[in-house]
């Protein structure tokens, strides 16, 4: 199934057990909140599909996995509430990612930025291409990485994760997010970050359900809160992209793009 966005798309395939859900925009795979929701939505019906035993999260594209919140719409929101409206759409991926009763791997082709790193930190098990480089650039942009804070946090520590959002302006290279625990895998190439997804997929997918299930409500234990705390962050996030800091960095980002 391929739910068509604009100029992006988000498709849901399931074969053999395994549901890939795959998100696409041609501005470097950013994320609008039509994506976001998407994205939300397909997560929690893989949660509750009979047929599904494993998700793989994946972007299309040969560059980026993810270049995070999409500019067009930070630099529209008029208002507090529209401000909410737009970071709640991270923290609705976030949550249904983590309540989500099967294991959800990331498939990480290309750099992050932002709300894509947040993506993969909320994923259980993460692979990438040696090329993966990741940053939190809020900073830079006048607000700082509080929806996905609690999920890099968690993921990577407090001390590396102050350290990104404090550094804004510099990526982090594949090898760091390893060492530090964001991706479990980092491969040479393509084909074989493919072939270990495929084949950590198809062991999952041949893996006791219930087993599963507990094991992920285990890790993710004390983060219940999350549905208040992660919405909370998304009101500050709406409110700080309204001031004029905010507005100028987000042009020169646009112009410099």
């Amino acid at each position: 199934m391929q739910t068509n966005l604009a100029e992006g798309y988000v498709k849901t395939e399931t074969h053999h057990s395994i549901t890939t859900i795959t998100f696409f925009h041609p501005r470097s795979n950013s994320l609008p909140g039509k994506i976001l929701h998407e994205l939300a939505k397909e997560i929690h019906y893989a949660g509750v599909h009979d047929e599904t035993r494993v998700i793989v999260l994946r972007s299309d594209g040969e560059k980026a996995f993810c270049a995070g919140a999409s500019f067009d719409e930070l630099v529209a929101i008029k208002n507090e509430k529209e401000g909410l409206a737009f970071f709640s759409g991270f923290a609705e991926v976030i949550n249904a990612m983590r309540t989500c009763p099967k294991f959800i791997i990331a498939r990480v082709h290309g750099k992050s930025v932002g709300g894509g790193v947040g993506l993969i930190a909320a994923a259980d098990y993460a692979i990438a291409y040696e090329k993966a480089d990741i940053k939190l650039s809020e900073l830079a942009l006048g607000i700082g990485p509080f929806v996905v804070g609690p999920a890099v946090e968690r993921k990577i520590g407090n001390a590396a994760f102050s350290a990104m959002a404090i550094d804004a302006a510099s990526w982090r290279p594949c090898e760091w997010a390893k060492r530090k625990g964001l991706y479990a895998e980092v491969h040479e190439t393509v084909e074989g970050m493919d072939e270990s997804v495929l084949r950590l997929a198809e062991f999952l997918g041949h893996a006791n359900p219930e087993a599963m299930k507990e094991l992920k409500i285990n890790f993710w234990e004390g983060t219940g809160h999350w549905d208040i705390l992660l919405k909370q962050r998304a009101a500050l996030s709406g409110k700080l992209i309204l001031s004029e800091f905010s507005k100028k960095a987000i042009q020169a980002f646009k112009h410099k793009g």
